[in-house]
């Protein structure tokens, strides 16, 4: 097996996969705790149709973080030490967001679904070459379609009209590429 565009002093294959499941674990974990956050406060203010969705998505990424989950235990990868950090810090994000509105809740989710599919592509590509993980790339594939797919919902759910959204967005887009980079190392 070749990684595509290696250099030396890249990661090795086994190291570069289970740097992927490291921060892909991590980073459905915080987006379930993003979504727990949300619903916590909206379930007390906001309709069924937002709360359905909200809890669509949810579930998905419920089903992200199980399979992640299932490959840190199967394959024996390090999952990141910054794990409860990430649970405080992202049902405190989902819920800063949700109390300032709806639209503010969906910005949040179109600016970290934004980075995901940036995220999970750059990996897709890493593998590209790579037959030994076909069932890693179909679930990335898999589950970057329905990143992009909530990304859609938070447009369709006017993300775009919150108060300040590009500061908005830029901010949550700097915590999860932040996130990202963490998660892969620590």
């Amino acid at each position: 097996m070749t990684i595509k565009n290696r250099q030396p002093g890249d990661l090795t294959k086994d190291s570069m996969i289970d740097e992927f499941i490291r921060v892909n674990q991590a980073g459905e974990l915080g987006a379930k705790r993003i979504y727990a956050g949300q619903l916590a406060v909206l379930r007390k203010k906001s309709s069924k149709k937002i709360i359905d969705t909200i809890e669509h998505m949810a579930a998905q990424e419920e089903e992200h973080l199980a399979y992640f989950s299932e490959q840190i235990s199967e394959r024996k990868v390090r999952p990141t030490i910054m794990s409860p950090i990430w649970e405080v810090g992202a049902f405190a994000l989902g819920a800063a967001t949700a109390l300032m509105g709806e639209k503010a809740a969906m910005a949040c989710t179109v600016a970290v679904e934004e980075e995901i599919d940036r995220h999970y592509s750059a990996q897709l590509e890493q593998l590209e070459d790579n037959e030994d993980e076909s069932d890693l790339k179909e679930k990335i594939e898999k589950f970057r379609a329905q990143e992009l797919e909530h990304r859609d919902i938070g447009l369709e759910n006017d993300a775009e009209k919150a108060a300040a959204y590009p500061l908005l967005y830029s901010a949550v887009s700097g915590m999860t590429k932040l996130a990202i980079a963490i998660s892969k190392k620590v």
